[in-house]
């Protein structure tokens, strides 16, 4: 609770009309070394997953590779303009932000509307793009606004119901129109850590968060033991295919287990790079969700070790930014971006090793995805713009 605690006594008095710091026009170094490294490393990786996937269905080798080459591309001039803006000036696109996110979900629905693999999750605009992605970055920006605009308001109950009502109108749209549970439930998840950060109690938090995993619980209890009718069941039978995927293996248990038998087979040292065996044609979309199982096959144990460890930087320096930014509204900014990528890579990971439910969530900047590379390097600018306004020691 303490790093909780530091970052809730950041100085508020900017809120109440105290003059702005003054930036010292440097960013996270470290940070962005992270990022490139981890973008880098990323490139390889799908490479190395889909170049054999790729030729198979008639493309060239590094299709794959190319097209998320672009995509980061963008990405990464795109971070670079945010981080050289004054971080204060994106309070005017709260509402905006919030809207343009409900908008873009919505023409899921539409003709606009793309198919991609089974699911119906991307807008065809030209180039391919994924509305959750947009919600995400839309979701952070609006509530770090709205926290700090209603401040005493989210002190209480009723504000905080109503906050969460708000965050629980992109979420469900998520979840409902585009079938994305995962992405519902990291931004709902994004608000309840930004409320907490913002909030002087923890105790109705603590509360909350114990109830949910409750019923979390309680629900896989009734699935496993077959309670709920099987109507139910069938909706719900990715937490049955987790619980035993050997019986699944032929439909929705299979991806999980090939993925399981990709991880087991790089051992400590792996097979090398460019060695998987599973990702010929065995682990569907290796560069997709999957490609931390490729990760593990052809590195190893120290190999996957070392792509946690970067997380964990990242994560940290994220951490650091947030604790120390000159405001409240700069350190929701930051948290916000610090739980996205913190809850995306605990999802994955846990997905692949089959310590959760599949769910259908990437790895930032590794696994496979265009729009993700761009609004998670999108966020990344936002957190250099807060850290260039953080004085000096």
């Amino acid at each position: 609770m303490d790093t909780a605690r530091d970052i809730r006594t950041v100085r508020v008095k900017s809120l109440k009309g105290a003059k702005k710091e003054k930036v010292h026009g440097h960013a996270d170094r470290s940070l962005i070394f992270i990022v490139l490294f981890l973008i880098v490393f990323g490139l390889i990786m799908i490479y190395s997953a889909s170049a054999y996937s790729a030729v198979r269905v008639g493309k060239k080798s590094n299709y794959y590779l190319m097209s998320q080459l672009r995509a980061t591309l963008l990405g990464l001039v795109v971070m670079a303009g945010i981080s050289r803006i004054d971080y204060h000036k994106f309070r005017v696109l709260a509402w905006p932000a919030y809207f343009i996110s409900l908008i873009l979900i919505a023409l899921v629905l539409t003709p606009l509307g793309m198919t991609i693999n089974g699911a119906r999750r991307w807008l065809n605009l030209g180039l391919s793009l994924q509305p959750a992605e947009v919600a995400k970055v839309g979701v952070i920006l609006f509530f770090s606004a709205y926290v700090c605009g209603n401040l005493k308001r989210v002190q209480h109950i009723k504000g905080i119901v109503k906050t969460m009502i708000l965050a629980a109108v992109p979420a469900l749209m998520v979840y409902g129109i585009t079938e994305n549970l995962s992405s519902a439930i990291i931004i709902f998840a994004i608000v309840y850590i930004m409320l907490f950060i913002a909030s002087p109690k923890s105790a109705p938090y603590i509360i909350f968060a114990g109830v949910m995993m409750g019923l979390a619980v309680l629900i896989v209890y009734v699935i496993a033991h077959n309670i709920v009718p099987a109507e139910v069941s069938y909706r719900l039978g990715r937490i049955k295919a987790w619980l035993d995927p050997e019986a699944y293996a032929s439909n929705k248990g299979f991806q999980t287990l090939q993925a399981l038998y990709s991880i087991g087979s790089g051992g400590v040292l792996g097979k090398g790079l460019g060695q998987s065996t599973q990702k010929l044609g065995f682990v569907p979309e290796a560069q997709n969700d999957m490609i931390f199982s490729i990760i593990c096959e052809e590195l190893g144990m120290f190999g996957a070790l070392a792509v946690i460890l970067l997380f964990i930087m990242l994560i940290y320096h994220l951490l650091m930014i947030a604790t120390n930014a000159p405001d409240l509204f700069g350190s929701l900014l930051v948290t916000g971006v610090m739980t996205h990528f913190a809850l995306q890579v605990v999802l994955n990971i846990a997905v692949v090793t089959n310590t959760l439910p599949n769910t259908g969530i990437t790895l930032p900047f590794i696994s496979y995805g265009g729009s993700s590379a761009v609004f998670l390097l999108a966020e990344i600018g936002i957190a250099l713009a807060v850290s260039r306004s953080i004085r000096m020691s």
